[in-house]
């Protein structure tokens, strides 16, 4: 058996008596702390989109504003899987208050940016820090608590995702209307130095020897860490920036895909050779980790459909005016950690595979019926699909986390969890790559010429768009959901085929 405790995997008397002190005296103040890093996280993918004509009127650059997002979702990407190996190596604790305090560095110097350059680059000081926020505090909510009561904090932060994305926007535009866009980014100083003081305070893990900590540190795999970085980073930027900022096949997008797949064979190269690897191949070469990481990454490239072209949707063939767009696509952030939450009594009957399967299927359903919804039609037809995919999605995505962190001990934890995080990233960067191509050819191909989804969508608010503009629009997105339903579709093969029907769970001491 193996024990799962804050601390080492061990069951020396010293982890155990720490794993205790924790879960009863400390615990509740961890996790305040916890949700308050992960609020951190969670508002800024959402509070800085409202102000981006603020922003833009005040610095400029207009033209690479999109950089402001994509910039930070590059960093927190590839960072994901180093903080992974870092926390099993040093431990949680000094992981989460070092990226912290990058991530409100970086909140601070965007605060003081004095054009949009310094801005993206600030932002990007950001992302570096916001890695550590998403990997870590997963990994201490499956520390802090044995598996039958994983899935009280896992819905706790599936809640805080769900408020941030409905109030981020929100409070974004009231700052940004009535103060300052620059305290978008100051409003994270008092609430991140709340959750270090809380983190410092109270989180406690077991001291490790001398010895362990100085033969571990030799072992650290710092050039496995500096290429998985440069080559996710270049990647990735090939595929945010093709067909946005240069065309799929010109020099640009082939020279960075080309750089991109020879720093692939270098990273391998570096890897297998590396002591302790940043990406160590267990994660591939264990079935259950394995199909989890490929499940997750279709739940990434699936979430885009809904999350970036439904609203386009609602405005431009519904005709709702943006808040009531936004309340339709928010629905499905109230009933996904509702779902989550009450996923646990499924589980414990079925089993983690089972209940996943059953989430994702019901969700290639929903996902394939929405492009037999009547043109224009109404928008409670539109909200009610949100509302069943989040219970879907619900369903499927935290028996998966809670199932896959309980196949493994302590120090494997961390970066089983990057390990998930990063592909579900992953998915939705290339997601949103494949479906704007999607979405843009369908306009191509409905309306003649080069016309995409921007333009188009411009001129319909401008009031210069034909009726055939909207149906253009329409079938574009009807696409887009039936490519959503696909990648559904192949998640529920991944479990059925690669995942065992029992996840190998240990055994808790």
């Amino acid at each position: 058996m193996q024990g799962e405790g804050i601390g080492v995997d061990d069951t020396r008397p010293s982890v155990r008596e720490s794993a205790q002190h924790v879960s009863t005296n400390r615990r509740g103040a961890v996790v305040a702390a916890l949700m308050l890093a992960m609020a951190l996280a969670a508002l800024d993918a959402t509070i800085v989109s409202t102000a981006v004509p603020q922003i833009v009127g005040d610095l400029g650059g207009f033209s690479v504003f999109s950089w402001l997002f994509s910039g930070y979702l590059l960093a927190v990407t590839v960072t994901l899987p180093v903080y992974g190996k870092l926390s099993d190596t040093f431990g949680r604790k000094p992981v989460l208050i070092a990226g912290s305090a990058v991530f409100l560095l970086g909140s601070l110097l965007c605060a003081v940016a004095w054009n949009m350059g310094a801005l993206i680059a600030f932002r990007i000081v950001q992302g570096l820090g916001g890695g550590a926020l998403q990997g870590t505090v997963q990994t201490l909510a499956a520390d802090l608590y044995p598996l039958k009561e994983r899935p009280k904090i896992q819905a706790k932060l599936s809640t805080v995702w769900a408020v941030a994305a409905v109030a981020g926007p929100g409070i974004g535009g009231v700052l940004a209307a009535y103060a300052d866009w620059r305290w978008i980014f100051l409003v994270n100083l008092p609430i991140g130095a709340v959750a270090l003081w809380l983190i410092a305070r109270h989180l406690h893990e077991p001291q490790r020897s001398v010895r362990e900590t100085t033969a571990t540190r030799t072992r650290v795999d710092w050039a496995g860490a500096l290429a998985v970085f440069a080559c996710g980073g270049v990647l990735l930027t090939a595929l945010v920036q093709a067909g946005v900022a240069w065309p799929w096949l010109s020099w640009p997008s082939l020279g960075l895909f080309g750089t991109g797949f020879a720093l692939v064979a270098a990273v391998v190269l570096i890897e297998r050779r590396a002591a302790e690897p940043i990406i160590p191949g267990w994660v591939w070469r264990r079935r259950t980790i394995a199909a989890v990481n490929l499940a997750l990454g279709a739940l990434g490239f699936l979430m885009v459909a809904p999350a970036v072209f439904l609203p386009t949707y609602a405005q431009s063939v519904l005709g709702l005016a943006p808040v009531a767009a936004g309340f339709v696509l928010s629905v499905w952030t109230l009933s996904w950690p509702v779902s989550a939450a009450l996923s646990q009594h499924v589980y414990r009957r079925i089993g983690f595979r089972n209940t996943a399967m059953l989430g994702i299927g019901a969700a290639a359903l929903i996902l394939f019926a929405f492009p037999f919804l009547p043109y224009p039609g109404a928008a409670w037809q539109p909200t009610l699909l949100m509302l069943l995919l989040g219970g879907a999605l619900g369903l499927f995505q935290l028996p998966l986390i809670v199932g896959v962190q309980s196949t493994v001990g302590w120090a494997e934890r961390g970066t089983t969890t990057a390990s998930v995080l990063f592909c579900r990233q992953t998915g939705q960067t290339i997601g949103a790559a494949v479906f704007g191509a999607v979405a843009n050819g369908v306009l191509a191909s409905r309306l003649g010429g080069a016309s995409d989804l921007d333009s188009v969508t411009r001129a319909l608010d401008a009031g210069t768009a034909p009726e055939t503009t909207r149906a253009a629009i329409a079938d574009a997105v009807h696409a887009v959901y039936m490519g959503a339903g696909c990648a559904a579709a192949l998640a529920f093969a991944v479990l059925l085929v690669l995942a065992p029907r029992r996840f190998p769970v240990l055994v808790e001491q």
